[in-house]
């Protein structure tokens, strides 16, 4: 029992139902499944950019150019698209996730072989990559006049009752679930976040491990350049402007440690699915939008104060232990 009422996650979920229930007991409608549904849907590309994020923050890295490269890559799908609309769109979702994984390789190659700190890279290419959408379009947009019909329409349909983007969603989300919990580079990741030093001694390459992470999340962020161009019919420099810091925030809030080592895919998704309910509900109960950002804010807040609380706890356990030990 001690362990369930530990469990980030359970907590993480029961927060997440008391929102949905305070908010349903002044808007009955806010709880009706087409809604809940609808926030689902609305929180899918969030949820995929956060778990791309949380591997990298595994490794005591973090990645802030994921929405700049969703911008780009977006830009690129959606202007490859407008000149060539008879291209099918499953090879242009490939081309999104090469292009995005490449811009990634990009990020971890400075990671890993020039030693520069990941917030140091990441913030740099933040500035690129959004710079770069702007020079291969020349500061114009790309609308949904410009967008072939299937471009838009692929994750607008549905499958056995849930909407395509949801189950994009889905399928990564299983994903990493299998590989950070069934394959030795989830392994490492986790491994490299407790102790960078002693995993060397254990045979993992900390810096091609790392190099891994930043493809992996690149490749995710090119991925939801597609899904987030066709969803919102535009294409322009301002797309996903400052949704780097969302991303984190999910991570955080699902309690993925910013020390790296911690985290799981359940905690990313429903970290993110917090915010998405959050962020739905506050507009029906009338609340300003420049409320909301400081309630997300403050959510953040406390989501780092309750990491560092927890790892502070099991670092006064072990040393206790090794205390009374003889």
């Amino acid at each position: 029992m001690k362990g369930l009422l530990k469990n980030r996650e359970i907590w993480l979920g029961l927060a997440i139902l008391a929102v949905i229930v305070l908010v349903t007991l002044r808007f009955p409608r806010f709880s009706q499944p087409g809604n809940l549904l609808t926030i689902l849907n609305d929180t899918s590309i969030l949820m995929m950019l956060a778990l791309g994020q949380m591997v990298v923050i595994l490794t005591r890295s973090i990645d802030l150019s994921m929405a700049s490269n969703l911008a780009l890559t977006g830009m690129i799908v959606a202007m490859t698209n407008a000149a060539f609309p008879f291209l099918p769109i499953p090879l242009l979702i490939a081309g999104c996730v090469l292009v995005g994984a490449a811009l990634g390789a990009f990020n971890g190659i400075l990671v890993w072989k020039l030693d520069i700190p990941p917030i140091v890279v990441t913030l740099g290419t933040l500035t690129i990559f959004r710079g770069l959408v702007f020079v291969i379009s020349g500061g114009a947009w790309v609308n949904a006049a410009q967008m072939s019909p299937d471009f838009i329409q692929l994750q607008r349909g549905s499958f056995l009752g849930l909407p395509v983007l949801t189950w994009f969603a889905i399928v990564v989300a299983a994903l990493f679930a299998v590989l950070m919990t069934r394959t030795p580079l989830g392994r490492s990741f986790y491994a490299i976040g407790v102790n960078p030093t002693a995993s060397v001694y254990t045979g993992i390459n900390v810096g091609r491990t790392k190099f891994l992470a930043f493809v992996i999340s690149g490749a995710v962020s090119g991925l939801a350049g597609y899904l987030w161009i066709s969803r919102y019919v535009i294409a322009s420099v301002e797309v996903a402007g400052g949704y780097e810091l969302t991303i984190i925030a999910a991570c955080v809030i699902g309690g993925v440690s910013i020390a790296g080592g911690i985290g799981t895919v359940g905690g990313a998704l429903l970290g993110a699915l917090f915010l998405g309910v959050v962020n739905n509900a506050l507009p029906v109960i009338g609340v300003s939008p420049f409320w909301q950002m400081a309630i997300s804010g403050a959510a953040i807040l406390l989501a780092v104060v309750l990491n560092a609380r927890g790892e502070r706890s099991k670092g006064r356990i072990i040393l206790k232990t090794a205390e009374a030990a003889p």
